[in-house]
């Protein structure tokens, strides 16, 4: 087939995978069931390294409601590691590796439509658990193929969360009340990101490669495996695209810059689509239809954080993308450059540098006024004002808080009885 026609083809396809949606955060608050009188709408944020998850107001003053423990089979989990030298290599590789010297027992989450329970998925323990928000009970537990999980991402009708599952290269799909695998699909190397969009027809998901070697230069680039964009359809999860993004990267003059994506975010009609990459502090923008980087926003560097690209936590310098409901103003973790900011989409012009510890993930308030920024490096949540870019108030959280999801409990929930 000539090169000319496959362009085009690809081009068609791209433009048919995505109809005129909403963004992916928008979209997770819906599946949450925020109609119902019952419930009442929270942010989870995971402490990753303590294991816990606590649970603060969506809105206003983003107050703490209550914790979740969620390894209440800690023991349990340890033993099989212990009786298993696979199992305990791998987690031991997690702990020293990913995990900088410490376990990573949570780190992605959504809540069920009904408010009842809460899907999180353990990196160190290789799986997703059900955890029943009244009692803090497991009701399900699914091991993922392989030895670590990762990002997950919700369905807008709330019944399926698919995870990545980083070590074994595929991406798994679970009924989010039962954990029955209902679906996987291949992916690139390492699989991260994940993002459905808005009318459930399609997931995209982003492989990042291996991101803890030294060989960080761009020189050595070719060692950190195939990644790429996966487009499948959401109910066969048979590969509908591949996006390459180190052809559109060659393409826009930055042959030595990762093509390795880290968090992405779709503006509201999903034609636009921002992604950051590794070791940059900056972030592109894509257009989906003509199927090529547009926009390049290179930000500030701090300039207390070293260039050298192995001092960077698991290659990422920014690492935290997230977009206002109307798709004017993205927020951006500047995670190795210890800030926070709020850029114009339409000019690329930042705002305040907000002062931040190690920010490790972005989204947005259920109202939609702020954006939400988890402060590993702190233990805190940060809320930025997307209107005026400067901070609103902090939050204290638990050890390493990075994921941040909109969720919902029932509405006179303040914990899991006897916490």
């Amino acid at each position: 087939m000539p090169a000319s026609r496959t362009r085009h083809l690809c081009s068609v396809a791209a433009a048919l995978v995505l109809t005129v949606t909403g963004p992916a955060t928008a979209a997770s608050a819906a599946a949450s069931g925020s109609a119902d009188p019952g419930l009442r709408e929270v942010m989870f944020v995971g402490n990753n390294w303590d294991g816990t998850a606590d649970v603060i107001k969506s809105t206003g003053d983003f107050a703490k409601i209550g914790r979740i423990d969620v390894i209440p089979d800690k023991d349990q989990r340890m033993a099989e590691i212990n009786a298993d030298p696979i199992k305990w290599i791998y987690f031991q590789a997690i702990r020293n590796s990913v995990g900088e010297g410490h376990d990573q027992f949570a780190d992605d989450m959504y809540s069920t439509p009904d408010g009842r329970s809460v899907v999180v998925s353990r990196p160190s323990f290789a799986d997703v658990v059900s955890i029943d928000l009244a009692t803090g009970k497991i009701n399900w537990r699914f091991p993922v193929a392989g030895y670590r999980a990762d990002h997950m991402a919700v369905s807008p009708d709330g019944r399926r969360v698919a995870v990545s599952a980083s070590t074994a290269n595929v991406v798994q799909v679970l009924d989010i009340d039962t954990g029955k695998e209902l679906g996987q699909f291949a992916t690139g190397d390492k699989p991260h990101e994940n993002i459905f969009t808005k009318d459930g027809k399609y997931i995209w998901d982003m492989s990042i490669g291996e991101v803890n070697t030294s060989l960080d230069s761009p020189g050595w680039d070719w060692t950190k495996g195939d990644r790429h964009i996966t487009v499948v359809d959401a109910t066969t999860y048979k590969q509908v695209k591949v996006i390459d993004m180190r052809q559109r990267l060659d393409a826009f003059g930055l042959k030595d810059f990762s093509d390795a994506l880290r968090p992405a975010v779709f503006s509201p009609d999903e034609s636009k689509f921002y992604f950051q990459v590794s070791f940059f502090n900056g972030f592109f923008e894509y257009d989906v239809a003509t199927d090529r980087i547009t926009r390049m926003k290179t930000l500030p560097k701090n300039p207390a954080t070293s260039d050298d690209r192995t001092t960077m936590v698991n290659d990422s310098r920014h690492h935290g993308l997230s977009m206002n409901p109307s798709g004017t103003k993205l927020c951006v973790a500047g995670t190795m450059d210890d800030y926070a900011t709020v850029v114009d989409r339409a000019t690329l012009q930042e705002g305040p540098l907000v002062a931040a510890s190690k920010p490790y993930w972005a989204t947005v308030s259920g109202d939609g006024k702020d954006c939400i920024i988890s402060e590993s490096g702190a233990d805190q949540i940060t809320a930025i004002d997307f209107a005026t870019g400067e901070k609103v108030t902090s939050v204290a959280v638990g050890d390493h808080p990075q994921r941040v999801r909109l969720g919902h409990v029932q509405a006179d929930w303040r914990g899991p009885t006897g916490s």
